[in-house]
């Protein structure tokens, strides 16, 4: 076998060395497993790619998207990735893209339009096939103004609007707290809430007051109250709460670090979890069962709402209209709200 030609190594140079047409090393070089068969024996297969693997061949990118106009790029907007949640949502959206042969980037809007306006544009003009939003508002004003622009794209975590979400069912998470604290014999709750403007905060918070309100208990508005979902906002909110009326019996924080956040300021003031208040949190991160009493909290699928997320970008791309996936819940009952 004569040695390639010198400069990079192209697909008519392989076809020369190996006697066959360059039609064919690009369908076998671009089929997966044994689909080359298609394309040649299994002999003609095998010494194609052992060429080309040998020599270090590796597609032109640049070429491959001019013809299938396609650059096999998912684009990922999440609020912040350093929150354990959405780096979970984006490990199965990586994984989900990478089995079906595609890349992923993700940049973070810290949950401003402004931001998300400008990362959105930045990755339209990398060539994105489409975009997978974990930062959507409920609003959903800035997502009419990509869909008019013609970008496909789903939502992961949170919904808005009526385009294609993969999240889990929050109202039915927050009822499965709610019920949990009647039946502890709580009926005094107050409400971490999160950020207003998000499906997330909304939808729990809601599923918590109607499982409550069944029960014949009523969490007045002031009860309520919408921060951050991470440990600063916690503790924000649980100082209001503080601050305008009596200790509650029971928090719902609509989510777990935002949970840590306040049980850090109920134990500064020697308010005791659960002896005094029960604490709830919301996705079962690692840090809800190793903390100085584990904390009960919902358990929400955030590996598997990823993959789902692109799944429903699959089928936009195809031309398609998918239904939205609600993921369950699960209730994982923990010390911190111990009767």
């Amino acid at each position: 076998m004569k040695a390639p030609q010198k400069g990079p190594l192209t697909l008519r140079m392989i076809a020369t060395e190996l006697g066959v047409s360059p039609s064919t090393v690009s369908r076998v070089l671009n089929a997966d497993g044994d689909n080359a068969l298609r394309w040649g024996s299994p002999e003609t297969v095998a010494r194609i790619r052992a060429f080309a693997q040998e020599h270090g061949y590796s597609p032109n990118p640049q070429a491959s998207s001019l013809r299938t106009r396609r650059s096999g790029l998912i684009g990922v907007l999440v609020p912040r990735l350093q929150d354990y949640v959405l780096a979970t949502i984006y490990e199965g959206i990586e994984e989900a893209a990478s089995e079906s042969g595609l890349s992923t980037f993700v940049t973070n809007s810290l949950d401003t339009t402004e931001n998300q306006r400008s990362r959105t544009r930045m990755m339209i003009d990398r060539r994105v096939d489409g975009m997978i939003f974990g930062d959507a508002h409920l609003d959903h004003r800035f997502l009419d103004e990509v869909h008019d622009q013609g970008v496909k794209f789903t939502l992961a975590s949170r919904r808005a609007g009526d385009y294609p979400s993969a999240t889990v069912d929050d109202v039915k998470g927050g009822r499965l707290v709610g019920q949990h604290l009647a039946d502890c014999g709580r009926r005094d709750i107050a409400v971490l809430a999160g950020l207003e403007f998000t499906s997330t905060a909304q939808d729990r918070t809601r599923g918590l007051i109607e499982a409550l309100a069944d029960n014949g208990i009523r969490v007045p508005p002031e009860r309520v109250v919408f921060s951050g979902f991470d440990p600063a906002g916690g503790r924000a909110a649980i100082e209001q709460i503080l601050a305008t009326g009596p200790v509650p019996d029971a928090l719902f924080a609509t989510n777990d670090f935002a949970a840590l956040g306040a049980f850090g300021v109920l134990r500064d003031r020697g308010i005791r979890v659960p002896d005094d208040v029960a604490l709830v949190g919301y996705n079962d991160t690692p840090l809800a069962e190793g903390g100085a009493v584990p904390l009960t909290t919902i358990r929400s699928p955030m590996h598997q709402m990823g993959r789902e997320a692109v799944r429903l970008l699959l089928e936009v791309l195809a031309g398609k209209t998918p239904e939205s996936v609600l993921l369950e819940p699960e209730l994982i009952v923990r010390r911190s709200s111990a009767s």
